[in-house]
């Protein structure tokens, strides 16, 4: 019929009837008819199945119609220091940001806000922080790391909080969640570990101007976790620069020689220069050790050739007291001799029976006396 309107709200949803856009009041589940010549209602339906009521002018229509707000909302002002826990049934469903309104419909769902002040604590409780980071609503909307800084501590390394550039402490291993409004978070990791650290292909001048490639390495962990990283940007970095530093100090004020016969003391030379430093800063220097001296191609052959005639030398050396000292010996047996005709001729005897163990065959001629006259010329009154 002509000036007649029919609205039909179903049992999921209420309107909000409008003359001439001012409110007029709340219309229930069911079907109404309007007589409306002049145009002038309009009905707005809402769903009341989805807890929150959205309206541009929600604030201002609870502020005017106190009656609305006591029939059919409930509604939550957050401050600029507090955040609201949203629950609806019981189950956490949504977070509140400071400083925002909300309304929500009293039926069907049961909606609960906790208010939280989080001027001062601002660390997400753990029951939360678990709802925040593994429920399936939060990791699909990404709204977690909108609102929460989650940090994990592994059970080697501890962390630095720091809150709006300022260190609040140091956090054991543990999983951690921060509320980020308001408020700029950042969780450092500091490893606790052993570590190493190698200083490869270093080219460098001994004091005798001889060119090598040198390889370092080193063993540190981390004592002083907050000097560490408050007072070094990096402190692997640092620690590289410093045996850096120590290990050409050390290579150009020495000669090659001295490097290889003394290896050992200038790996200690090196450890104790950058110990005392690293102390400082919070980090222990285990130890430091020279893996590799490599020479250029000329100079490996020279110093080939220069251990060759040193060895050549001590050869001959060793050859020349071997000679030296069996001529002695052949002169102290001939002065024995000299002096004792029986000592003479045993000596003669003993040659004798080496060379019959090389002869295969004697012929004999007039008997033994004649052989022993032949070979060998017995001394008469001392003389041969």
């Amino acid at each position: 019929m002509l000036g007649i309107k029919t609205y039909e709200i179903a049992d999921h949803e209420k309107a909000m009837l409008f003359r001439k856009n001012s409110f007029k009041k709340m219309l229930e589940p069911g079907r109404y008819w309007f007589i409306d010549p002049l145009n002038e209602l309009r009905a707005e339906v809402h769903d009341c199945a989805q807890p929150k009521f959205q309206h541009k002018l929600a604030k201002f229509l609870l502020r005017t119609y106190p009656q609305l707000k006591s029939d059919h909302f409930d509604d939550y002002e957050l401050n600029d220091s507090e955040l609201g826990l949203c629950y609806v049934d019981g189950k956490l469903a949504d977070v509140l940001p400071p400083g925002t309104y909300h309304v929500f419909w009293r039926q069907p769902a049961e909606v609960k806000v906790e208010r939280l002040d989080i001027s001062r604590e601002y660390r997400v409780a753990d029951n939360v922080l678990s709802l925040l980071v593994h429920s399936d609503y939060f990791r699909s909307a990404q709204a977690a790391a909108a609102m929460v800084y989650y940090a994990e501590v592994p059970d080697y390394a501890v962390g630095l909080l720091l809150v709006n550039g300022h260190k609040e402490g140091l956090l054991p291993p543990a999983s951690y969640g921060f509320w980020r409004y308001n408020r700029n978070i950042a969780v450092k990791l500091v490893d606790l570990r052993l570590q190493s650290l190698d200083i490869g292909g270093q080219e460098m001048l001994t004091k005798d101007r001889v060119s090598l490639r040198i390889n370092l390495s080193a063993a540190y962990k981390v004592e002083d976790a907050e000097k560490a990283a408050m007072q070094l940007a990096d402190y692997a970095d640092f620690l590289y620069r410093e045996l850096q530093l120590a290990l050409r100090e050390t290579i150009g004020g020495k000669t090659l020689d001295e490097l290889l016969a003394y290896k050992n003391a200038m790996n200690e030379n090196i450890f104790r220069t950058v110990s005392a430093k690293a102390r400082h800063y919070g980090l222990h220097l285990s130890g430091v050790g020279v893996k590799d001296i490599i020479l250029p191609g000329e100079m490996k052959t020279i110093l080939n050739q220069v251990v060759e005639a040193e060895k050549a030398a001590e050869a001959n050396l060793i050859k020349r007291r071997e000679e030296t000292a069996a001529t002695r010996s052949l002169h102290n047996t001939a002065k024995v001799m000299e002096g004792n005709p029986t000592i003479l001729r045993l000596k003669e005897l003993e040659v004798l029976e080496r060379v019959s163990d090389r002869i295969d065959k004697i012929t004999v001629y007039d008997g033994l006396k004649g052989l022993m006259n032949n070979l060998v010329q017995l001394p008469v009154d001392g003389k041969s």
